[in-house]
């Protein structure tokens, strides 16, 4: 028959000394776990950061397309504007009025608030009837007393988005091709 050999108990100390090997390893596992999140952190803060400069990129293509035209396109509505600005910016820090607006045409007493997007959506839309409310107000105290107009425009537009715009009586311009429709908003155009 053969012996029958018993383990010694373990002891505090081995007990202690393997506890201690635990949390060493956990500490190592938790730095390297927060290395990983660090370093993909700065891999998507570059990804987005290209993503946004593309998507700036064809926006600025989209405004380049529609700018030059854009005061003639708009003659056959009898607004007759005489310029075309890209890229304006409003500043008024006393009363903390601030947005900038991607192309604004001007006559003498109109002027229309157009925003350009590759992809226009409903949100762009609101965001520049938030807009035209900001001109209105700025306008109102800098003594302006043009009446304002919106337009928005976009390459990818969905059916819902245009007729979207158009119910909040804008102005709507689509590129197709080599050149750029306007259809009038339903109704009358809306004023600020």
């Amino acid at each position: 028959m053969a012996a029958v050999q018993t383990a010694n108990p373990p002891t505090f100390e081995s007990v202690w000394a393997a506890l201690q090997e635990l949390a060493a390893s956990q500490k190592e596992l938790n730095e390297s776990q927060k290395e990983t999140e660090r370093i993909l952190k700065e891999q998507g803060e570059s990804v987005n950061n290209r993503i946004g400069a593309l998507t700036n990129l064809f926006g600025d293509v989209t405004e380049a397309m529609i700018a030059p035209k854009i005061c003639e396109k708009f003659d056959e509505f009898r607004f007759n504007f005489l310029r075309a600005n890209s890229n304006v910016r409003f500043n008024d820090r006393v009363n903390n009025i601030s947005f900038e607006v991607d192309i604004i045409l001007e006559n003498g007493d109109k002027a229309m608030l157009v925003e350009v997007k590759t992809k226009l959506t409903v949100e762009r839309v609101n965001k520049n009837i938030e807009r035209l409310e900001k001109m209105r107000k700025y306008a109102d105290l800098h003594g302006d007393k043009r009446i304002f107009l919106g337009a928005v425009a976009g390459i990818v537009v969905t059916d819902e988005v245009r007729d979207y715009a158009l119910n909040q009586g804008l102005y709507f311009l689509v590129y197709s091709g080599e050149n750029f429709y306007i259809t009038p908003p339903n109704g009358k155009p809306k004023e600020w």
